[in-house]
């Protein structure tokens, strides 16, 4: 069977980059597209460019690839891909002599199937025939039942996003239902042309919606982890999502677990003092604002904050001289009076 190099291919060095493989892909796939190149080599090249591509853009995929390298058939000096050491294969006298993976990758070549055939869907009845001591080893079943861990994961399934909370929703505790638009490279094609599942974009947007838990004491920056939640690839890896808290409220501004609210005051109110209903995250309450206050001063009303991980912070009420838009004459001739007496 013949070696095919990928990185030819795409005209590029082994040691390219992400950006440099879908750049070199994008650029041949619009030179080789059937609809624009009608010719049957163009049909084949387009063929093996999408092949390279599907390989040297997965990680895993390309660490094995490359693992094998251009003598992948030399017998006593095959190098076998990570996670494939401990395989052995015992054949019954008479059994078969060859070994063949899966029965063909989706319309790839052989020389594709061979190396990831079995990462398609395995043997099926047929191929197992004559394998009557086929043993995978204690190392692959330790990949199959860990395959989710985070340290085979590949971490580019992981999606962070910024979790925009209110004073409230922080101080009630209780989960909050996020909804956003999830955003991710289609499996089947890779935008490489048709495509009933994606339409040949190569990206499937989907709106997803979660619950998120905030814990108690959770600060401003800090990350909530969802596990599981975040893309997955063609091989059922899921990663995890992120929410970045970001603290965002019309009535309170946030200082850790203290806040601070202003409070409205007329300027009589702000001369001799006053009683004021406020409300609170704790419910309402009655404060006593002195004479003679002014404006940006703030009052300390203790453990009337957030909750922390041993009470409450506090809640600065801070003082608001507000001047009413409508004054009627007689609070006009007053406030003159006022003014021609200091």
């Amino acid at each position: 069977m013949k070696y095919k190099d990928y990185y030819e291919i795409l005209g590029i060095t082994r040691d390219a980059d992400t950006s440099t493989i879908k750049s070199a892909y994008r650029k041949l796939a619009r030179k080789y597209h059937p609809d624009v190149n009608k010719t049957k080599e163009a049909e084949e090249k387009f063929k093996d460019i999408n092949e390279a591509y599907e390989v040297l853009s997965d990680k895993n995929k390309r660490q094995r690839y490359d693992s094998l390298g251009s003598n992948w058939q030399g017998g006593a000096d095959y190098t076998p891909p990570p996670g494939f050491e401990n395989f052995s294969f015992n054949f019954n006298q008479g059994g078969a002599q060859t070994f063949n993976f899966g029965g063909g990758a989706g319309g790839f070549s052989d020389f594709f199937s061979s190396l990831f055939g079995d990462m398609m869907g395995g043997m099926n009845g047929q191929q197992t025939q004559g394998f009557s001591n086929f043993d995978f080893g204690e190392t692959q079943r330790a990949s199959r039942s860990g395959r989710n861990t985070r340290s085979e994961k590949n971490e580019d399934l992981d999606i962070t996003k910024t979790l925009n909370v209110t004073a409230k929703e922080v101080f009630d505790g209780k989960s909050i239902s996020v909804t956003f638009t999830d955003i991710e490279k289609c499996h089947d094609c890779h935008g490489g042309g048709y495509c009933s599942h994606c339409g040949g974009t190569g990206i499937i947007s989907t709106p997803k919606t979660v619950k998120v838990k905030l814990p108690k004491g959770i600060e401003e920056g800090k990350k909530i982890r969802l596990k599981g939640e975040g893309k997955s690839d063609a091989y059922g890896r899921k990663g995890d999502l992120y929410f970045v808290v970001h603290f965002k409220d019309n009535e309170y501004e946030f200082e850790g677990s203290n806040l601070t609210k202003d409070i409205d005051i007329t300027p009589p109110e702000a001369v001799l003092g006053c009683s004021k209903d406020i409300q609170t995250l704790h419910g309402k309450i009655n404060i006593k604002i002195p004479a003679g206050v002014s404006s940006g001063q703030a009052l300390r009303l203790k453990q009337l904050g957030l909750p922390t991980q041993n009470g409450y912070g506090d809640l600065n009420a801070r003082i608001k001289i507000v001047i009413p838009k409508t004054q009627t004459k007689e609070i006009l001739d007053l406030y003159k009076k006022i003014l021609s007496l200091q």
